[in-house]
């Protein structure tokens, strides 16, 4: 499917649910569909659940978008006193043509009745995009169960109309796709057993060409530091630079958008150091390996694994909002910056988190299977992968099957709904 293609079906349905397995290309078709409404100057309102997958689609989160403070659900909005639109959000919504929702997966039932009582406040009439995978990683809840967006009576209100797509990108390797499928659905039968078997083996001696996968943040900064201390080079360090265009930006709404944008405040690095890079451009991907080769006082050069040496500089992450602009005497909604952050776009490739690695592909990994704990943790953390040659799988510490889970509900949910198109 291309990217016009979606656009047509969205047009005519008015709300479209885009799903798929890891790597089938969601994201890339999102960023098409983006580019050809905004080419014809339509209003896009590029949104996610959480701040790291609204940073990766250029967008905000819910519930800074639709003004819902630290409410996660209506009661909480109307105790909040929040549950009044205000005139300006009333303006702001209406005048949306598309609200993209990514990674809905995260987004609660209560949560998507949220949104959908905001639409109805602003009496909004565009097109509504919902992205995401159910089995992947499931909503944040504090205590209580999960209810996914699903299971809200807003999803089917709004009627979404399900694209299902199948073309796995990340890998051309047959067997790990049909290996990936049967993880994604829990299906670990002898022949699944024996292959995840086969990519288990002792850590190399040397870890500087893998990158690990972990579970937990912590456990991802001490092998970075650990391993970058080990090179026998002097450290040189990148501090990251904040530009403010308005002068309300708070410093804690900052440090947040450092996370949520993979932007490293302090980036220490050294000559022969690995890097992954976080974003995609002309002549690199997000997750592609390099090393280290010369370092500058603004710049990097690092070389691929092809050989190629390239020069690496600084790149601007901003932050933005939708805000009333007068220009020629006329006011208009536009999506400004609120500050921006100038950093250069790499991390320390020794090792990243699950939840961090969302949308990479990535070459000779490590995926630790000792701390796996949420549902389809494994299946996303093996789903990096590019190909089972040069993927290595720490000795699971219970059995594949009990490894592989994913919440009922929602397996039970892409069963019934997500059919091939």
């Amino acid at each position: 499917m291309q990217s016009a293609e979606l656009l047509t079906f969205l047009e005519q349905k008015r709300a479209l649910f885009l799903t798929g397995g890891a790597g089938v290309g969601k994201t890339t078709l999102t960023r098409g569909l983006i580019a050809l409404l905004e080419r014809d100057a339509k209003k896009v309102a590029r949104l996610a659940s959480t701040g790291m997958a609204a940073t990766l689609l250029g967008g905000q989160t819910l519930h800074s978008f639709f003004d819902l403070g630290i409410c996660d659900n209506l009661e909480a909005l109307e105790r909040q006193g929040k549950l009044p639109l205000s005139k300006k959000l009333h303006k702001l919504i209406a005048s949306m043509e598309c609200i993209i929702i990514d990674e809905i997966s995260m987004v609660s039932a209560e949560v998507l009745e949220m949104i959908r009582y905001r639409l109805l406040q602003a009496g909004f009439s565009g097109m509504i995009l919902a992205v995401g995978d159910f089995l992947q990683l499931p909503p944040v809840v504090r205590g209580g169960s999960v209810r996914f967006a699903f299971e809200s009576e807003s999803w089917g209100r709004f009627g979404f109309e399900t694209i299902t797509l199948r073309t796995v990108y990340r890998t051309s390797d047959e067997a790990f796709v049909r290996l990936l499928d049967a993880v994604r659905f829990c299906r670990i039968d002898q022949e699944e057993e024996a292959f995840l078997d086969r990519l288990v083996a002792p850590l190399p001696e040397d870890l500087r060409t893998y990158t690990l996968l972990f579970g937990r943040n912590d456990s991802a900064r001490a092998h970075n530091e650990a391993q970058l201390e080990l090179i026998d080079a002097p450290e040189v360090r990148y501090a990251a630079q904040v530009i403010r265009h308005e002068p309300t930006c708070k410093d804690a709404e900052i440090e947040r958008f450092f996370d949520d944008a993979r932007v490293e405040r302090l980036l220490r690095l050294k000559v022969g150091a690995p890097v992954l890079f976080t974003r995609n451009a002309w002549n690199y991907y997000n997750g592609e390996r390099a090393v280290v080769v010369k370092c500058e006082p603004n710049a990097l050069h690092v070389c691929k694994e092809n050989g190629s040496v390239i020069k690496v500089e600084a790149t601007q992450t901003p932050k933005t909002l939708w805000k009333e602009v007068s220009e020629g005497g006329k006011k208009e909604l536009r999506e400004v910056a609120l500050f921006t952050l100038v950093q250069l776009p790499l991390q320390l490739a020794f090792a990243i988190t699950i939840h961090k690695s969302q949308g990479m592909s990535l070459l000779d990994l490590i995926v630790d299977t000792s701390e796996i704990f949420a549902p389809s943790q494994f299946y996303v953390g093996l789903s990096r992968a590019i190909t089972p040659s040069r993927l290595i799988l720490t000795p699971p510490p219970r059995a594949w099957s009990r490894l592989a889970f994913v919440h009922p509900k929602a397996l039970e949910f892409v069963r019934l709904t997500c059919a091939p198109m």
